[in-house]
């Protein structure tokens, strides 16, 4: 698709598992991806532009990072994404993810999304296009018994259902602030299933810093609240 615009090298040999993250509830699968490519240290190989895409250049000091990215490791591929989509195109942009890997062989589909419910928990939902792969994650993950998933996550799971590629969504019990302990459950499920070992402590105290720095602005906003505005300052003289 012309829309849809895949800037990239082919990859490399064949049997490829792509994880896929886009920003969501607690920006789960981001964070998951982002902290598994930098610490196992993938190879950026790509990125993808699109006229859907929020007109925002993202930049780490002062250098401009293409908002969705494409890694590559081994058996692994990587797409992160810093931008949200709109559910209106979502459709657009799954299938035209979906029409460039569809060139090599992709042997599955993993996406990461997050899922808010009123429990205080760190759980794992999973889903899968077939009954085939679902009993992959039975047992690593609680298993949806019915009801609807949303957002470009559901729309790649969908393609992968309807080309006939395995496909599994990890849903990262969540709550809608940036939340890397989800983030880490769910890695800890990619490291069952993959044999990643990868070391998730380093994640869990980035998350002991971001849940102190909301407990501060919450305090902040509450102290705001409490106090009289302006108006209802008594005079004085």
């Amino acid at each position: 698709m012309d829309d849809i615009k895949v800037i990239s090298r082919a990859l490399d040999g064949a049997e490829k598992t792509v994880l896929i993250g886009f920003p969501g509830s607690g920006l789960v699968g981001s964070i998951a991806l982002q902290y598994l490519v930098e610490q196992m240290e993938f190879e950026q190989i790509g990125a993808i532009t699109s006229k859907y895409f929020p007109p925002v250049a993202l930049m780490t000091r002062g250098v401009i990072n293409a908002p969705v990215r494409l890694y590559e490791k081994e058996h692994l591929v990587a797409i992160i994404s810093d931008v949200p989509i709109h559910p209106a195109i979502c459709y657009e942009v799954a299938n035209g993810i979906m029409d460039w890997l569809t060139k090599f062989d992709v042997r599955e589909v993993v996406t990461i999304a997050g899922i808010i419910t009123n429990e205080p928990e760190k759980r794992v939902f999973g889903v899968a296009t077939s009954s085939e792969t679902l009993q992959r994650i039975e047992e690593r993950t609680i298993i949806l018994p019915m009801g609807s998933i949303s957002g470009v996550a559901a729309s790649l799971l969908t393609e992968c259902k309807t080309r006939g590629i395995p496909g599994i969504g990890l849903l990262g019990e969540t709550v809608n602030t940036p939340d890397p302990r989800s983030s880490a459950a769910t890695i800890e499920v990619l490291n069952q299933i993959y044999d990643l070992n990868l070391d998730i402590q380093p994640l869990l105290e980035q998350a002991v810093e971001i849940e102190a720095a909301m407990s501060q602005i919450a305090e902040q906003v509450q102290k705001t609240e409490v106090q009289p505005r302006r108006e209802q300052l008594p005079m004085y003289g």
